[in-house]
């Protein structure tokens, strides 16, 4: 028989490790429906049945999408079975969900993980004594070590077949009568199997429930003032309570802890240091710099691993070129045929692709970070620094990821709970300096400044200083502004990264990166390929100058006049290519130029830039192109967790107008500090641009008392 079973658990509690040992290769991912959370199902080893693995959770109360999504799977899409994988070092906040579960009435298995772990520790746990208190069947194992797999798989395929359902936990008093009151008042109007997980969410207040028995919660007001008075607290802290009561009665006559070091375990000693108040950030700056060493570093000290695959990777997409181009003129192929090939598909995406080796050894430090447990931590230790600005720790994450490349960065926000902070996240990633923006700010560095590291220290600076600036401004949007929540973080205990988790984990990531970049890729550089060489009769042109791409040119460069750019129409087509791959900028002025051979870093157009922009000009050309939009294939990896591409518009216009109002802000005071020659349009736009981004900053922030009055509640 083939089934379907769930797979539910608190983050950290080893669900991924126990998903990939039960499915290992047939898994597929994919989003599910409405949301992008990642949904991955997998056929379950030796059997037809599909194991499908819900997001990691707390609770069943719908405050996050996670929630929401496991919620509305259990209850709508009934599966056969639920494997609740716990982790068994940490019983007492686990088993909260494990309660809520049993309360759903589907047919259930407890995975008590980790329990490798606790017999090292010298501790016991009575397993029959458990699945005796909580009525369900529990069944040791260790997911990392694959023991107690089999026993799972057979025992989860009974449950199934004999649609077992497990005891609720039942509770005494005037709590229990209000629960029987509340499933009275919803009969009929929710699933009769989970009707008492309704009926104990309807008198927590749930507003799910609310929404589908509009007349419920009245029909009982007696039986939870009753409830509330008897207690003397309200009926959500109550329920919490009873549960929390519940949960130590269960531990405390099942589990018998060993005598604990007073210095505490190994993780915490650690833990001492790396999150400590005023060593934690420079320990984690020296980890991220040993990784950018190892993935991208190539100067006086040598060649990391990352930068010389990357190498290796480019030259190969070079000699495919030149070998497609010498193919294609022996064989009389047609030339708009050829460019299309050579420069268009194969120059497009093989300028993305080039930098997948350094991509796969960043994902490859990253991940075992998270697979020892150590970014956890580093998310607690920058929530110190965000949050003064609106922001949650976890934001930094994908910042961090982002200046890698910024399409992993953007994927990398899903894992904030708060959906305000995880969509100005989203947004906000691609202002830091990506893999790709290096060679721009190298060659501007190159040409202008010397080749000074002062222009790489101002390009971070500026995409940190940006992302804290529109955290700031978009708290004060309704559409952002969101009900702050506390910043709670598991800090799961340090151990040895799981090599298939890893590879696994690495390909995922690297795949996605090679998917979504090279299809968007594709169709844009076809696209500017046509621009570039074509007029507006369809004829192929011999020079850019008779191209579509001038006539679009020559319409915009006037917007660029403030900016410093002067009446170089090439310098805003060049930021246009820039959508393909920031890298592509040099590229494309290496073309427009009439240079048929120009080096990664644009040394043979230095001295051009020089002569045509000057320094300030140079700057502002370079601080626009750093923060406004960011490649097509960013920009699609912004829709997927955007969600519509109204959110994705409001996003790329965002990106946009802050690039440009900045970048005449910085062309004005440099260029006046360096004496250079301003125009007075340039100088009025900036004191228009700082009045308006100090009002923006400075503004009342309308939702100011709500957060002040939520976040003292909380303390």
């Amino acid at each position: 028989m083939s089934y379907t079973i769930a797979l539910a658990g608190n983050p950290n509690c080893g669900k991924t490790t126990l998903f990939n040992a039960l499915t290992g290769a047939s898994q597929r991912v994919g989003n599910w429906p409405g949301v992008t959370i990642d949904k991955k199902v997998g056929k379950i080893h030796g059997t037809d049945s599909e194991l499908v693995d819900l997001p990691g959770i707390y609770s069943m109360s719908p405050y996050s999408p996670e929630e929401i999504v496991s919620r509305n799977f259990i209850i709508d899409e009934k599966p056969d079975a639920l494997i609740n994988i716990v982790d068994a070092t940490n019983l007492e906040r686990n088993l909260f969900l494990t309660l809520q579960l049993l309360d759903m009435g589907t047919p259930m298995v407890v995975a008590l993980n980790m329990m490798d772990m606790v017999e090292a520790a010298g501790d016991k746990i009575d397993i029959d004594g458990l699945s005796k208190d909580l009525g369900v069947p529990v069944v040791p194992i260790s997911a990392a070590k694959k023991i107690g797999i089999n026993d799972l798989v057979n025992k989860i395929t009974e449950v199934a077949e004999s649609h077992q359902k497990p005891a609720p936990s039942r509770f005494s008093g005037t709590f229990e009568s209000a629960i029987v009151a509340a499933e009275g008042a919803l009969k009929g109007k929710v699933p009769e199997d989970s009707i008492r997980f309704y009926a104990i969410k309807l008198l927590e207040g749930d507003k799910d429930v609310i929404e589908k028995a509009p007349q419920a919660r009245e029909q009982i007001a007696s039986a939870i003032d009753a409830f509330e008075k008897e207690y003397d607290d309200s009926a959500d802290s109550i329920i919490a309570d009873s549960r929390y009561d519940r949960i130590a009665e269960v531990v405390g006559s099942t589990v018998k802890r060993a005598p604990r070091d007073e210095k505490g375990t190994l993780s915490d000693r650690i833990d001492r240091i790396v999150t400590n108040r005023w060593l934690g950030i420079p320990i984690f700056i020296a980890i991220i710099a040993l990784i950018y060493f190892i993935a991208m570093y190539d100067g006086a000290w040598g060649t990391s691993p990352g930068a010389w695959a990357t190498g290796w990777l480019n030259d190969w997409f070079g000699e495919l070129g030149e070998n497609v181009a010498a193919w294609c003129e022996d064989n009389a192929v047609e030339p708009w045929l050829t460019g299309l090939l050579v420069d268009g598909i194969i120059g497009g995406v093989g300028a993305v692709l080039g930098f997948l080796p350094q991509m796969i050894v960043l994902f490859l430090c990253l991940v075992i970070l998270e697979e020892i447990g150590y970014m956890a931590r580093v998310a607690f230790v920058m929530d110190r620094v965000f949050r003064y600005f609106g922001l949650s720790g976890k934001s930094f994450i994908p910042l961090l990821v982002g200046t890698g490349c910024g399409i992993p960065g953007v994927m990398a926000s899903r894992t904030i709970e708060s959906e305000s902070d995880r969509r100005i996240t989203a947004m906000t990633v691609t202002f830091m300096p990506c893999g790709a923006k290096l060679p721009v700010i190298a060659m501007i560095a190159g040409a202008l400044f010397g080749g000074s590291v002062l222009v790489g220290i101002y390009a971070y600076v500026l995409g940190i200083c940006t992302v804290i600036l529109t955290g700031v401004i978009m708290k004060k949007l309704k559409r952002f502004a969101g009900t702050p929540a506390p910043f709670i973080m598991e800090l799961p205990p340090y151990h040895a990264p799981q090599l298939f988790n890893v590879a696994k984990a690495v390909f995922d990531r690297a795949w996605a990166f090679v998917k979504k970049a090279g299809t968007i890729i594709l169709l844009s550089a076809i696209l500017i390929w046509f621009l570039c060489n074509y007029d507006f009769s369809l004829n192929m042109v011999e020079s850019i100058n008779d191209s579509i791409l001038k006539w679009v040119g020559d319409g915009l460069k006037y917007l660029f006049i403030p900016l410093g750019w002067g009446d170089n129409w090439e310098f805003s087509i060049a930021s246009i290519t820039g959508l393909v791959a920031k890298e592509n900028l040099i590229a494309t002025m290496g073309t427009m130029f009439g240079i048929e051979e120009i080096s990664d870093e644009g040394e043979e157009i230095w001295d051009i830039l020089a002569t045509m922009l000057g320094s300030a000009g140079a700057i502002s050309f370079l601080t626009f192109n750093l923060l406004c939009a960011p490649c097509f294939a960013a920009i699609g990896a912004m829709h997927r967790e955007l969600g519509t591409w109204k959110s994705t518009g409001f996003a790329v216009a965002w990106q946009c107008v802050i690039a440009y109002l900045i970048s005449v802000i910085v062309y004005v005071v440099y260029g006046s500090i360096v004496g250079a020659q301003i125009e007075t349009i340039s100088y009025v736009l900036c004191i228009i641009n700082i009045a308006v981004l100090v009002y923006l900053v400075w503004a009342r922030d309308p939702f100011r008392q709500l957060n002040k009055s939520v976040e003292e509640e909380v303390e």
